[in-house]
């Protein structure tokens, strides 16, 4: 494309410094400003999750800054990115819920740490699998850790409760849809093995008190036809008949809280069936 001379005009090939009829300077050429770097194609494809992503590499100086001073701000940029990958799986109004159902959950830990004056950190978020709250201070024995365990299902029972109490405020689908998964997640954290909630609490039960909670679960199992309550078996039947790690005093009060809650994760399950 050419130029054009201002002085006689006319066209001047674009990288010419002179005009070849009038010998007027042509400007110098200015350099075109630099494209912004394309943001790669997998950020694109993951939605409001690469829009966060995309986020963090561009101020990655600035965000480590501040998760280097902040405990909070740690936990809200965890609890950023899973909103973003679960806005992009489920849409941003079930994702908004799920997320704060998981926040109760943790928070019930955290209260229940604190009112054994134990030291934990905020709920830190692992996208695509919950979340953690990280203990600084062991409890003093097993009745305590079952508690502390019990803690999170048991403020979860409530968010779920909340959810499905919701439809009468504000009519919405969402609301059954997020009380469900958040009873069923719940009732999955009491399966009674390894570090989940329901291991820790089982932790406390002796024989008999074991076997009485297996009873419970295989009724539940019966009435509800809900599967969970089997994987929740096979756990209880592994720490009776093979690890046989019971107690050796019985916890009236961690039994009642159990078995409760299994109670009520149940009725949950039951009343939001679709």
């Amino acid at each position: 494309m050419d130029r054009v001379c201002s002085a006689c005009g006319a066209a001047v090939p674009w990288r010419a410094s002179i005009c070849g009829r009038c010998g007027e300077a042509m400007p110098k050429l200015q350099p075109p400003p630099a494209p912004e770097p394309a943001r790669p194609a997998w950020i694109k494809k993951l939605g409001p999750l690469g829009a966060v992503v995309a986020g963090a590499i561009k101020f990655k100086t600035a965000i480590l800054l501040i998760l280097t001073k902040s405990a909070q701000l740690k936990m809200l940029l965890s609890m950023l990115v899973s909103f973003g990958l679960y806005w992009t799986i489920y849409g941003w109004k079930f994702a908004a819920g799920f997320v704060i159902g998981i926040y109760i959950h943790e928070m019930g830990h955290v209260w229940m740490l604190k009112q054994y004056g134990l030291r934990a950190g905020l709920p830190m978020f692992v996208p695509g699998f919950g979340a953690f709250v990280s203990m600084y201070d062991s409890p003093a024995n097993v009745g305590q850790d079952a508690r502390i365990g019990l803690a999170g299902p048991l403020w979860g029972a409530g968010a779920a409760i909340a959810f499905a109490l919701m439809p009468s405020v504000y009519p919405s689908g969402i609301w059954m849809a997020l009380a469900q998964v958040t009873a069923f997640i719940n009732l999955f954290n009491l399966t009674p093995v390894w570090t989940l909630d329901g291991g820790r609490a089982f932790r406390a039960l002796d024989l008999r008190q074991r076997l009485i909670w297996m009873g419970l679960a295989a009724v539940l199992l019966y009435g509800t036809r809900q599967w969970l309550f089997a994987v929740l078996l096979i756990g209880a039947a592994y720490r009776v008949f093979w690890k046989k790690d019971h107690a050796p005093e019985a916890d009236g009060g961690a039994l009642t809280e159990f078995c409760a809650l299994l109670a009520v994760f149940a009725a949950l399950l039951m009343f939001t069936r679709p």
